[in-house]
């Protein structure tokens, strides 16, 4: 009996000393919350240390976000890219943007860096021969200076010459990526 009085005593005096001492780097706020005392000398080389909200917020729709990109092709040319100018600002699900592009960056967080593989029907849609049209000489002015190749506007619409006559010229105006499945690698710079 007498041993276990005293192994009762010990247990209680031990509780007591661990449960008032505290650490020099850690504190509890009284709620329950533990709150680490981080700074640089005691976090180690494998530890990240969140400054900013923003180490925690995903994107989402309504969220206005600048990102670099490189936007590339199945066969890996690259038909456009943000590095070497000033990354893309845009607001997410507000029709700024293709639709598989403005899908890709949610959920993302600051820092990420993401592929995205974006079907046609999710980009620029599919090519349509429907948008191919042959139109008269008698249309154009400048008739005789175009080119195979060349880019002209209806004012609405814009197309590419694919092959001319001399009565006529056949204009796609489909966009010089219909039918394509795009893959951008996106890189989240920041939220607001």
């Amino acid at each position: 009996m007498k041993n276990y009085v005293i192994m009762a005593i010990l247990v209680i005096f031990i509780t007591l000393l661990f449960g008032c001492i505290q650490s020099n780097n850690d504190y509890s706020s009284g709620s329950g919350l533990m709150i680490l005392d981080v700074n640089k000398d005691s976090v180690d080389s494998n530890s990240k240390v969140y400054n900013d909200l923003n180490d925690f917020k995903k994107v989402k729709a309504g969220d206005h976000v600048s990102v670099d990109y490189t936007g590339r092709l199945l066969d890996g040319t690259i038909f456009d890219t943000s590095i070497g100018r000033s990354p893309l600002d845009f607001d997410v699900g507000a029709g700024q943007m293709i639709k598989g592009f403005d899908e890709g960056v949610v959920g993302m967080k600051v820092g990420e860096t993401k592929i995205v593989t974006i079907p046609p029907e999710q980009a620029y849609g599919v090519y349509d021969e429907s948008r191919i049209i042959t139109v008269d000489k008698k249309s154009f002015a400048d008739f005789d200076k175009m080119e195979v190749g060349l880019m002209v506007s209806t004012g609405v619409y814009t197309g590419t010459i694919i092959e001319k006559t001399d009565t006529n010229a056949k204009i796609d105006f489909n966009h010089k990526l219909a039918g394509k499945t795009l893959v951008f690698e996106i890189t989240l710079i920041s939220i607001d």
